[in-house]
Order: structure tokens, then sequence, then C-alpha cells
């Protein structure tokens, strides 16, 4: 592929941010083309190629705002996502222009240029870096003449690919009919009406009907189904709560696993737990989400929660459809944040991520947990890259969950934050009364312990409801149950 950006034009406009009649006439008209994002199967074999049968995909951007390196960085994303989708990306073209043309996406100019690439490559599908209105997804498959999806369509395709429990199949097609729903359109005999009133073409008594369309039949279908699934999303969503509460009342902490996709949750769950749960080089690999328990160095026991990954731009359709999974981050005691140290703008993954925690935290009318950076990946980010992320990140831990770097100060990190239990307690526990003993040292925080004659004698720091389990072991003049300490 050629550059057909100017490179004058490149240099002047990378920190501009373009605003409605202030683009100058060369950028306005340029159809650029993105360097580089072609998939290169030079790996595949013609026999394995014809197996696969890629879709043959040609990628379309409009760049409205920030940076030229963020309008690229987007479209490298969108290339991922296409290739982890199953596609072959053929070629990717950016337009700059103030908005999206509201009619194309690109303007009716640029729509015969694209159709030209499009034919050029033999491509089957276009997919547009945006949400494409209904009537923006028709004009251009009517000129186009191959499919066109938008990146929330595509996003969706991938979870639909990667859902494997019950629950995860039904939030993501949750998630598709609400997408599919406004999008729905006909052909032919699809628009015409079933015979109503008087009826005609020769159909006699049993032939009249409410007159609705094929389109109106779908529609009702489809919420129909909609109402389905979120009753039974509802109904597992209770199971989760019924869990979340048991370990509340056992007094367990927990940590959930928040961050970009692809940024390395996964690994960092085994590396801390040795959970071996899926680990994949891919965006969106992991979609339901994992709970292993784990103990600190100090002996205290919590949760660990891999949680779906987010990406800029998430389809709202998603987060309404997964705000029962996504609810585990809200109600987890601490937040570790995976940032990606090798992705080339680690900043934007931070705020894209932080934008739908703090959607979450209003939904729910409450603070988001305290929350602890890890940057991942330091084994393959260069070291220019981490002095400039250890300046913009100071509280960060940096680790390599691939090579084990940074685990152990991680875990020590994690256990300082952890909260621990309120009420200070000493206790007499006779020899006979071994099962109190080990539930002290697992759900409360041991600071003493001796063996006597008469027993063991703990002093300790538990929750409420331990505290009033053990209360007829107490040794007089230690703090009451429901004491905050000594």
């Amino acid at each position: 592929m050629t550059d057909t950006m100017t490179e004058p034009a490149q240099t002047a406009s990378t920190q501009y941010v373009p605003t409605t009649g202030d683009l100058d006439l060369e950028e306005r008209s340029s159809l650029r083309r993105v360097v580089g994002l072609s998939t290169e199967l030079t790996d595949v074999t013609e026999v394995e190629y014809r197996r696969l049968r890629l879709e043959r995909v040609v990628l379309v951007g409009v760049w409205t705002e920030g940076t030229a390196e963020q309008a690229r960085a987007s479209m490298v994303e969108l290339s991922r996502l296409a290739e982890t989708a199953g596609s072959e990306v053929l070629d990717a073209l950016m337009q700059r222009r103030p908005k999206a043309d509201p009619a194309t996406y690109i303007g009716s100019g640029k729509v015969d240029e694209l159709r030209a690439a499009v034919q050029a490559g033999g491509a089957d599908t276009v997919i547009c870096d945006g949400e494409l209105s209904p009537g923006q997804l028709r004009q251009l498959e009517e000129k186009l003449k191959v499919k066109v999806i938008d990146r929330t369509a595509l996003i969706l395709d991938i979870f639909a690919q990667h859902a494997r429990s019950r629950d995860g199949k039904a939030q993501v097609e949750l998630a598709q009919l609400s997408y599919l729903l406004p999008r729905l359109r006909g052909w032919g005999e699809a628009l015409s009406r079933q015979v109503g009133g008087r009826a005609a073409g020769g159909v006699g008594i049993g032939g009249r009907g409410p007159g609705e369309t094929k389109i109106e039949l779908d529609r009702r279908r489809i919420r129909t189904r909609m109402s389905k699934l979120r009753r039974e999303i509802a109904a597992m969503s209770q199971v989760r709560n019924t869990q979340r509460g048991s370990r509340r009342r056992n007094e367990i902490p927990s940590v959930a696993i928040v961050g970009y996709t692809n940024a390395g949750k996964s690994s960092l769950l085994n590396a801390l737990t040795g959970a071996g749960v899926l680990v994949e080089n891919a965006l969106f690999a992991t979609l339901d989400p994992t709970t292993r328990r784990t103990s600190t160095t100090d002996g205290r026991t919590f949760t660990l929660t891999d949680t779906v990954g987010f990406v800029r731009h998430l389809p709202h359709q998603l987060v309404e459809a997964f705000r029962s999974t996504l609810e585990e981050t809200a109600e987890a005691d601490l937040l570790v944040h995976v940032v990606d140290a090798s992705d080339p703008l680690p900043e934007d993954q931070i705020k894209a991520v932080r934008q739908v925690l703090v959607e979450i935290g209003e939904e729910r009318h409450g603070k988001m947990p305290q929350e602890l950076l890890v940057v991942n990946k330091t084994d393959v980010a260069g070291d220019l890259q981490l002095a400039r992320l250890r300046h913009l990140l100071p509280d960060a831990i940096f680790v390599s969950a691939h090579r084990g770097d940074g685990i152990t100060r991680l875990r020590a990190r994690i256990a300082e934050l952890l909260p621990r239990p309120e009420v200070d307690i000493e206790l007499l526990l006779p020899y006979v009364e071994g099962s109190l003993v080990a539930r002290v040292h697992a759900e409360g925080d041991v600071l003493s312990e001796e063996h006597t004659p008469d027993g063991t004698l703990l002093h300790a720091r538990v929750g409420g409801e331990l505290a009033t389990a053990v209360l007829p072991f107490a040794v007089p003049n230690c703090a009451p149950p429901n004491g905050s300490g000594r």
C-alpha cells in the first residue's frame, strides 16, 4: 500500500483538533490510506486458506477530533478487532472532516473512491470505525453493493464468538437484539402487508388480519425475546448476589481485576492464584468472570475476580447487557486496574476504562472502590516507554505476569490496601475448638498466638459475625464484639 497523505498536511495536523469550517480544502477532500493495516497470510497455505475462508474487509474511518496518532491508533485497534472476528484486512482508509456525514458517514463523493477500493481488492465487507445510524447503513450498502457493518456490530460479533457460559450467551444475545431492533429493514414482500380489511387477490374468508408488515412481526418477536432474556439475566444475577452475600457474611474481602481488553488480566490472575484460566493474545478472550480464592502473605483470605475487558467506545448495548457482570467491580473492596505497558497510548486506555467504571458507580448510587494501577507486560515494553509511564503513574506497580516480575511486590501492596476486620478481640479457645481457631485464621487477622495448658490464646481482629460466634471464649477485659478496637 502507498500512503496518499501529503507529508506537510500530516505534520501540521498532528496536534490539531479540527472544527467546522476550519479545515483547508486539501485536508477535507483527501481520503487517505492508513499504511500497514493489511493482514499478511504468508504462513497459511492455499489449502488452509480455502478451508478458513476468511472474510475480506476494507476498513474506513472518519477523523473528527484528537491527534493524528490517536486517529491511527483507533484504526489499528479496528484492524485487530476485525482480525479477531475472523477476517482478512485488505485496506484501511481514513478521511478527516469536522463530523461524520449524516447520510453516508464519509460523504457522497468519497463513497465512489471507497467503492473503487472495495472492487479493486475484491472485498466482501466494509467496516466503519464508528456507530452508523440505520440510514447511513442503508445508504452505504446500496452504493457499495457489499455488506457494511460498524464498530459496534463488530464488537458484538466477537462477544458472540467468545461467550461460553449460559449467562454470557444470554447477555450477548440481549445486546445484539438491542442493536438490531432499530436497524431492521426488509425488501420486496417483507414490506408488504398481510391481507387486512376487505380481502384482495382472491383471498376470501380467513384471509383478513391485523395488517401487520413482516418487519412489524419481526420487531414484536425481538421485543418478546428481549423481555425473556432480561428475566433470565435477572434470575442469574440473583445467584451472583447470593454468592456475594455469602462472602460478605464471612467477611471475605474481594478484589476485581479490571482493565482494557488484552491488557493481561487473565495472565495476572493466573500469576497470583494459579487459576489456570485461558490466556490468549486476542481481544475479548475473557467474557465470563472467573473468581478464585487466595490469601495474602500474612494469611488473610480474599477473592480475586477476572472481569470482561473494556475498549474505546464500548457499545452501550454491551454495558447495559453486561450490567450484572460488571457489578462485580462495584461490589469489590479493591480494583486492580491493569494497564498494557506495550500499548502506544496507555493513557487513553486508562481513560476509557475509568469512564465505564464511573458509569457503573453512578448507576449504583455509590462510590467506586479504591483503585490500584498495575502496569503489565513490562517484558515487552521499551525502556523509554517504561520510564515515561513511571513518571506518569508514580503510584503504579510495574509487573510482568508472563515472567513473574513484580508479582511479590503486587501481593504485598494488595495486602496493604485490603480492608481489615474491625473488631479487636482476645480469645482463649479450648483445643477441642480447633475449627474456630482455623476460622479465625482464615477470616480474621491474627495479631498473636500462644499455646497454653488451657487452650490456644489468640489476639486477633475479626468481623462482627465471627466475633459473635467466638464471644463465649473471649478473655475478660477485652473489647466488646461491637467495638472498633481497643
